[in-house]
């Protein structure tokens, strides 16, 4: 007789949810932020205060799902609004205020003392933090843009064309943005737009999952490198294309990696091109990255430069010298047989499409276009095999040892003091943004717009939803929650974690809700009277 003592499996028993995960849950239904900031507002009239919960504004949905959607749903607007525009649009800009004219003031104080400490040798750090925190209370104020105040340095070259890519006639730019009217054999007339794809050229042979066919043989340097300078090739096209076709083209434009995780650019243009037009600009199309050369490893492992914090630059670990600086390293470039570090292109393959105004093939392209916006580069193609994490970590690898700005620790690996130089800098462990996993190489924008896209910006677009909702709540007789913002009326401060009238953020979450279902029911209140009423007028 045998006697089975086999342990019985515990029965899988489904838990019930935590109330605090039960919250966010129905915060994200309702598009409520999950991370509110906490701030203070202070009646500059009365003195009353109190805790406003604003929205964290994260562009990433695995960070705030509410906030990203809200993002992706206003790009996504000004996307539709400058595509098709059959009107030049209009930009008016504001005349300076006191505020903002003391704030550039100060600015150009706190610039001449920096540059004087600069030339004299002296430490400039303060000023520098100083500048930066005016540049801050300027954006604050309302302006836009930045100055070019920092003369670029580059070598001394001349400006010709590279012989192996072909002449790209120019013509002068006109000052329109909407594309031509084109006449039918029936009379309608039509004003179609562009949707482009633009591809980096390949690196080796790859499979359908986007993995190399032979790792061993594929040019990983180079793909780091073309993600590196991504945007460059980005703007020198965008160039060349309003030179060639003679008007200044305007563009709403994404950057999406590929399966191979190579950047691409997707590009919605006003107005049409021709393929053949299009196909001669991407040929004409290059950029040259002229950096010292990193053919030669200097410094590795423990033998490394180090910090002198009083000749406030690294030196060599064995001739105690400091190393060469950006500056130095730069006028070697000057000579005539100098060659640049990189020249990055386009493939060959283009993709473009033309698109009318209101069509089903529109409306697609453009959730096309801001689908991956709520994602980190890495995180629109999660690696599922492990040749696909191979693949990652192999491009990850190549772009340790990679320099990706001037001021870059790398450069200390090929015995050139990086610009700017400072403390704590260790090749190998750049912080910058384009050395992360969730990066792969390209840290710039996400989302290129051009100045007169749609003739507003974000905000512009934002205010217009919020006017839209307060006009629809006024023209039905609702009176809106809330009190409308009055420029100058209240005073804001970040409230401390610790202040008691902040409260645990399950409480807030709460509140959001509450307040969130109070205005969804004013305005669907607000609909229904006006659908009502325009129904009645209709019948009689």
């Amino acid at each position: 007789m045998s006697t089975d003592h086999t342990t019985p499996e515990a029965p899988h028993k489904v838990r019930p949810p935590l109330a605090r995960d039960v919250v966010k849950a129905v915060a994200v239904e309702h598009g409520v932020c999950i991370r509110p900031v906490a701030m203070r507002r202070t009646d500059l009239a009365t003195g009353e205060t109190a805790i406003v919960n604003m929205p964290c504004g994260h562009t990433l949905a695995s960070v705030c799902p509410p906030c990203a959607e809200r993002k992706r749903k206003l790009r996504a607007t000004q996307c539709r609004e400058g595509w098709h525009l059959e009107s030049e649009p209009v930009i008016e800009r504001a005349d300076p205020d006191d505020e903002q004219r003391f704030w550039m003031e100060k600015r150009a104080e706190v610039q001449a003392w920096a540059d004087r400490a600069e030339a004299a040798g002296e430490d400039a750090s303060e000023w520098r933090e100083l500048l930066t925190e005016i540049k801050a209370e300027l954006s604050r104020t309302g302006v836009v843009g930045r100055l070019p105040v920092d003369k670029p340095e580059r070598p001394k070259r001349s400006t010709k064309r590279r012989q192996d890519v072909p002449d790209l006639p120019r013509r002068p730019v006109a000052a329109r943005t909407v594309g031509k009217v084109y006449t039918a054999p029936d009379g309608k007339t039509f004003r179609p737009s562009l949707f482009l794809t633009l591809t980096l050229d390949s690196y080796g042979r790859v499979k359908n999952d986007g993995t190399p066919v032979d790792p061993a043989t594929y040019d990983y340097a180079r793909a780091a490198r073309d993600a590196l300078h991504f945007s460059k090739l980005v703007d020198r096209f965008v160039q060349n294309l309003r030179r060639f076709v003679g008007y200044d083209v305007q563009y709403f434009a994404t950057v999406e990696p590929q399966r191979r995780l190579a950047p691409h650019l997707h590009m919605a243009i006003r107005g049409t091109i021709s393929r053949a037009e299009l196909r001669q600009v991407v040929a004409a199309t290059y950029t040259q990255v002229w950096w010292p050369s990193i053919d030669r490893v200097i410094y590795a492992g423990e033998r490394l430069p180090y910090w002198d914090a009083q000749a406030r630059a690294y030196l060599d670990p064995d001739t105690h010298l400091p190393l060469t600086t950006w500056q130095e390293a730069l006028r070697t470039l000057d000579d005539d047989d100098a060659e640049p570090l990189h020249v990055g292109r386009f493939g060959r393959q283009i993709d473009a499409q033309g698109v009318m105004a209101g069509t089903p093939e529109s409306s697609r392209l453009i959730g096309y276009l801001t689908k991956y916006l709520v994602k980190d580069i890495a995180e629109c193609h999660h690696a599922q095999t492990a040749a696909q994490a191979d693949h990652a970590d192999r491009l990850l690898e190549a772009l340790r040892f990679e320099p990706c700005s001037p001021t870059c620790a790398n450069w200390l690996r090929y015995g050139i003091q990086p610009k700017n130089a400072r403390h704590g800098l260790t090749p190998g462990y750049c912080k910058a943004k384009a050395h992360r996993r969730e990066y792969l190489g390209y840290a710039g924008r996400r989302v290129l717009v051009s100045r007169k896209w749609s003739g507003k910006t974000l905000a512009d677009h934002k205010a217009d939803r919020k006017n839209w909702v307060l006009a629809r709540l006024a023209e039905a007789g609702v009176s809106a929650t809330g009190h409308p913002a009055q420029p100058g009326r209240y005073a804001w401060e970040l409230a401390p974690p610790d202040d008691p009238d902040v409260g645990p953020v399950e409480q807030r979450l709460l509140a959001s809700i509450a307040e969130r279902l109070e205005m969804r029911r004013q305005l669907d209140h607000a609909n229904t009277t006006l659908d009502l009423s325009a129904t009645e007028r209709a019948a009689a």
